[in-house]
C-alpha cells in the first residue's frame, strides 16, 4: 500500500482548512438530510440501540434495502440472505473485491474511478486494468471497442460506476448492455457502485446492471445512504446480490469492521421508507446548484461538460492557460481561495486526465455563488 499515501481527499480538505478557501473538493454536503430521519437516529440512541447489532445488519434495514430494490427496480432480494449492510460502500467494494478476485486476477475499472477501487484491487493482489472515459458530444462514455480488448482469460470482474465519479456520466442502458454481454460471454462478474442512484438529472434515468438479462445472478449491486440522504458521516452501505455472493463477501466484510452502527441502521431503514420525498427535492435543489455552479465556472474561463449525475462538474482548464490540474489545484487557494480535485489522480494513465480538475456542488447556494466570483480572478 505504500504506492497510496494520502488520499487526495484528506490532502485537499486540509489545504482548505489551513488556507481558509472555500472547499469545493470533497463530496460531501453543507447541509443536514431529512429531518424525521435524523430523529429517527437519536431515537434509537436513546433507547438503547447502541450495542453490537448483527453482523449481516440489522433486520430492518435489510428489509427496507429489500423493499426498496422491488419498488424501484422490480428487483426481488431476499433480505435474509441477498443483502448485507457494510460501514459505507467503501467498505462495500473492498470487501467484495477481496472476497471474489484471487492474486493475479484482473479487474476492469473505467477511468478515471474513485480511488479507493485500485486500493481494494491491490489488498486482493489482481490488476486493474483501466478502460478510458473520453467526452463525446459533451458527455463521458467509453469505446466498445477498447473494452472487449480489456478482457483476457485472467478477467474476473467489471467494476462499474454509475452515476460515475468524478464525470458525471450516468451510462445508457445501451452503454451496459455492452458489459453485460461480456459479462455473460466471458462468465465476469459485475460489481456495481450506484451510490449515486437517486441523484440524476435532467429527466436521465439510472438503470442498475442488475435489471438487464441474465445480470442479476452475477451483480453484486452496491449502494448506500451517504449520498441519497446527505449523511456521509454515517457511513451505512449494502450490498444486494445473489446469496452465495453475499456469504462471500460477508465472509470477508466481518474481518473488517464486523458491523455497522446500530441506530444509523435504524434510521436509514426509515429513511428508505418515509423520506423519498425529500430525496426528490433534493435532486431538484442539486440539479439547480449544477447550473449555477456550471454558469460560474464558464463565466471564470473554464470550460464545462454538462454532468448528468454525482455531485461534480468536471472542467477544461486548458483555456484558462493552466494544463496540470494538480499543479493548479495545489496553486488554487492562493490564486481564488478556492479548493478542487485534479482529475489526473483518477486515472492509471494521469497524462490523460491532466487537463481536468473537478469541482462539487452539493454546497449552499450562497458558497457556490462566492467560489464562482473568486474564480473570476483566474481569467483576469
Amino acid at each position: 500500500m505504500r504506492a497510496f499515501g494520502t488520499t487526495i481527499f484528506a490532502e485537499m480538505s486540509a489545504l482548505a482548512a489551513q488556507t481558509g478557501s472555500i472547499n469545493l473538493g470533497q463530496g460531501f454536503p453543507d447541509t443536514d438530510g431529512p429531518a424525521g430521519m435524523l430523529d429517527r437516529a437519536v431515537q434509537a440512541i436513546g433507547s438503547g440501540a447502541n450495542q453490537y447489532p448483527p453482523g449481516p445488519g440489522v433486520p430492518e434495514l435489510r428489509r427496507a434495502v429489500a423493499e426498496h430494490r422491488a419498488d424501484h427496480y422490480r428487483l426481488d432480494y431476499d433480505p435474509a440472505r441477498e443483502v448485507l449492510v457494510t460501514v459505507g460502500a467503501t467498505e462495500a467494494i473492498a470487501a467484495s473485491v477481496l472476497a471474489l478476485c484471487e492474486p493475479g486476477d484482473e479487474v476492469i475499472a473505467f477511468e478515471p474511478y474513485y480511488d479507493s477501487y485500485a486500493a481494494s484491487i491491490a489488498l486482493a493482489q489482481a490488476r486493474l486494468v483501466p478502460v478510458t472515459l473520453r467526452p463525446v458530444e459533451g458527455r463521458f462514455t467509453f469505446d466498445p471497442d477498447e473494452l472487449r480488448a480489456a478482457v483476457t482469460p485472467r478477467t474476473r470482474a467489471v467494476l462499474v460506476n454509475s452515476p460515475h465519479n468524478p464525470t458525471g456520466t450516468v451510462f445508457t442502458r445501451e452503454e451496459l448492455e455492452v458489459v453485460a454481454e461480456l459479462c455473460r460471454e466471458r462468465d465476469l462478474i459485475a460489481i456495481t457502485d450506484e451510490v449515486y442512484e437517486h441523484l440524476t438529472f435532467d429527466g436521465v434515468a439510472h438503470v442498475p446492471m442488475a435489471t438487464l438479462p441474465g445480470m442479476r445472478e452475477r451483480t453484486v449491486m452496491i449502494s448506500s445512504a451517504g449520498k441519497t440522504f446527505s449523511v456521509t458521516g454515517w457511513k451505512t452501505g449494502w450490498v444486494c446480490a445473489p446469496a452465495p455472493l453475499v456469504t462471500a463477501v460477508q465472509t470477508v466484510k466481518q474481518f473488517l469492521t464486523f458491523t455497522a452502527g446500530a441506530p444509523w441502521q435504524l434510521a436509514v431503514a426509515h429513511g428508505l421508507r418515509h423520506e423519498l420525498e425529500w430525496v426528490s427535492a433534493l435532486r431538484s435543489g442539486l440539479q439547480d446548484k449544477r447550473d449555477r455552479l456550471m454558469e460560474g465556472l464558464a463565466a471564470a474561463g473554464f470550460e464545462v461538460l454538462r454532468p448528468a449525475g454525482t455531485y461534480f462538474v468536471q472542467t477544461d482548464i486548458r483555456p484558462l492557460g493552466f494544463t496540470d490540474g494538480l499543479e493548479l489545484t495545489r496553486r488554487l487557494p492562493e490564486l481564488a481561495g478556492v479548493v478542487a480535485i485534479p482529475t489526473q489522480v483518477f486515472y492509471d494513465r494521469p497524462e490523460r486526465g491532466r487537463h481536468y480538475v473537478r469541482f462539487a456542488f452539493c454546497k449552499k447556494d450562497e458558497v457556490i455563488d462566492e467560489a464562482a466570483a473568486r474564480l473570476k480572478r483566474l481569467s483576469a
